[in-house]
Parts: C-alpha cells; structure tokens; sequence
C-alpha cells in the first residue's frame, strides 16, 4: 500500500525540530546488540546491491533508530558534562510483516523517536516516565484518545530495552493497539557502541 502525508499534516509534525538519521544502517550496527538483532531480524530488510554491484556490507533499511543513534553518541558524547543529551526525531522506518493494516501499520510508517543518553540509571528512568505520560496526556488532551498506561512484560518489551512502557487505545473489536511506547535502553546500546 502506498501512501502520501499532505504537507498541512506535516506542518503539525514538524511543530518540534526535527533530526534525521540516514535511512540505511550498516548491518554490522544492528548486530551489535544481541538482543536487537534477535528481535528484529525477521522484519528486516536488507540492501543486497546498489548501483549494480553487490554492497561489501549489506545495508539494513532502517527499523528503528537505536543503532544509528548510539553511532552518533559515541560521537558527541565526550565528558559528563555533554548529559543528558536529548534528541528528536520524525522518520520513516520499514519493518517487513507479514500482516499490514492500511491506516495502522503498514511495511513503511512515520513516527516519532526521542534518544536520549544521562549520567544515572535513575535519570533514565525518570524520563522513560515521563515520556509515557507525555504521550498519554497528549492522547486523552489533543486527540481525544483514552488509553491504557503500562508496562510492557518481558516477552512485549521492546528487543535491547531494558523496560518499556506503553499506551494501548481500545479498538472497536475489543482489542488493544499499542499507540505509543517509551523504553528505558539502561546501557545496552551504549556498552554496544562504547559510548563513554
């Protein structure tokens, strides 16, 4: 299914400044974090080939950002005093299911991401939770969407997270749809990458 945002629908996304990763990810950045890899590997989608010759490396088209993001922190992370660092982003990530939904969930959507990086487990903690309750007060206030508040069990918690929690609406079928997640990646990605 293709789909096209009017650019009056973009203005309202755009509200925040946004930063944009690259849309593909070396593949050797998505192994680094076992459990990521493991998580993902069978909704990804590989770049075999570019410009008629077999790539050296194989490029995965982007599923989520944690792997690029935390390439970039090692970058400008140097000292305590560069925490927390906190960053926004719109993009299109593809995940390749095998069920879509048109409206829902398709093989490419755009959402949302905040990466951010602290000095304590605590101050991690803290904004995962206040993350959350952005997003629920953002759905009961500006979209006039009752949600569910929670925290996803081991099996549901997102692959490399430590903890995620989530909003979920209540569809008309009596199921739940995950509207909005929050994740705190404790140290994971950043032991990957060697952030320091």
């Amino acid at each position: 299914m293709c789909r096209v945002l009017y650019p009056r629908f973009l203005a309202v996304l755009f509200v925040v400044s946004e930063n944009e990763k690259t849309r593909f990810i070396p593949y050797s950045f998505i192994e680094k974090e076992a459990s990521h890899v493991e998580g993902f590997s069978p909704e990804l989608a590989l770049v075999t080939i570019g410009g008629g010759k077999e790539l050296e490396e194989k490029l995965v088209v982007r599923p989520t950002s944690e792997t690029i993001v935390n390439h970039m922190f090692t970058q400008w992370i140097h000292s305590y005093r560069d925490l927390p660092l906190l960053i926004n982003q719109w993009a299109n990530v593809t995940r390749w299911e095998m069920r879509t939904k048109p409206f829902v969930r398709t093989l490419e959507f755009l959402w949302q991401e905040g990466h951010t990086a602290h000095a304590t487990p605590e101050e991690a903690e803290k904004e995962a939770k206040q993350m959350i309750d952005i997003y629920t007060r953002f759905s009961y206030e500006q979209a006039a969407i009752p949600v569910i508040t929670g925290r996803k069990s081991k099996v549901e918690t997102f692959a490399g997270a430590c903890k995620t929690y989530t909003i979920e609406a209540m569809m008309g079928d009596k199921k739940a749809l995950q509207a909005g997640t929050s994740h705190n990646l404790g140290q994971n990605f950043s032991r990957a990458f060697d952030t320091q």
